[in-house]
């Protein structure tokens, strides 16, 4: 697996492959990563030439500075992760200068009001974060694929829609929840958990099948009652949202009308550590 931490030197490495005819598949990430993240690099193996990895956390998507700040980071155990899937070819590790040349500020975007749902209303600018760094992301690797995990459904909505609004000539494939033996949804943010607390927010995916049954027999105020009820007799736990929404408008729903496709979305504190799980209701 070959390492860049210059750009220039990643761009011509890209180049002699892209003259050799080979296509490339490309999932970013965060770093801190974990078996969610190799889900993403397979899912890339089968469908490309080459796989590539990008590990940079982004500022500009935390509007906590406390949470950035307390975002895990083990670059070197990252690198051995990469090594040891067989999947990736290459990773890039820019500087925030690679990135942001003008200076660490977002750009501004209009995703047709995808942005002012769920998490646009409890994170402002996050998705001008998000979309600035994969905007530059993918201008620099060229990829003929990208990869993004469903855990961050809007997000992925958000980037497929990115990618059209600027004709960016690249695939974006979502590719489905890796979860724990327990049904957590795998993240970085679960190593912030105690082993209790792990085992405890299994209740997270526990609402969400739940609420799959519910889906075929009782209304959309019902479920969100229910699914009230069953956080505020967590301890140690916070609902900060729960809401079904149409999976193309991400806008939420009071109703489920024959012809869409509806989502079930969660965000839970666990004492401080924020997670969120989703699941598309059949």
């Amino acid at each position: 697996m070959k390492i860049f931490k210059s750009k220039k030197t990643f761009h011509d490495y890209i180049e002699r492959q892209r003259e050799m005819g080979k296509k490339i598949g490309f999932a970013p990430t965060m770093g801190a990563l974990h078996q969610g993240h190799i889900s993403l690099y397979e899912a890339a193996s089968k469908e490309n030439d080459l796989v590539f990895s990008s590990i940079f956390v982004n500022p500009t998507q935390f509007n906590n500075a406390a949470d950035l700040e307390k975002y895990p980071r083990n670059i070197e155990n990252d690198l051995k992760i990469l090594e040891n899937s067989d999947y990736v070819d290459a990773v890039y590790i820019p500087e925030v200068s690679d990135l942001y040349p003008d200076g660490l500020k977002s750009k501004s975007y209009d995703f047709d009001g995808l942005e002012n749902e769920m998490e646009g209303k409890f994170r402002p600018g996050h998705f001008d974060g998000v979309g600035t760094v994969v905007e530059e992301l993918l201008l620099q690797v060229q990829p003929d694929n990208a990869y993004f995990g469903e855990k961050d459904f809007q997000q992925l909505v958000i980037i497929e829609k990115l990618v059209e609004k600027l004709k960016l000539p690249v695939k974006i494939h979502g590719v489905a929840i890796y979860r724990e033996k327990n049904g957590l949804a795998m993240s970085s943010r679960n190593e912030r958990l105690s082993a209790e607390q792990r085992e405890a927010s299994k209740i997270i995916y526990e609402t969400l099948l739940k609420v799959n049954d519910w889906f075929r027999i009782i209304t959309v105020p019902e479920i969100n009652q229910r699914v009230k009820d069953i956080f505020e007799d967590q301890r140690g736990m916070v609902l900060e949202y729960f809401e079904i929404s149409d999976e193309q408008t991400l806008k939420e729903t009071d109703f489920f009308y024959k012809g869409h496709n509806y989502r079930a979305f969660i965000v839970v504190f666990v004492n401080e550590v924020r997670l969120i799980d989703n699941m598309h209701l059949e």
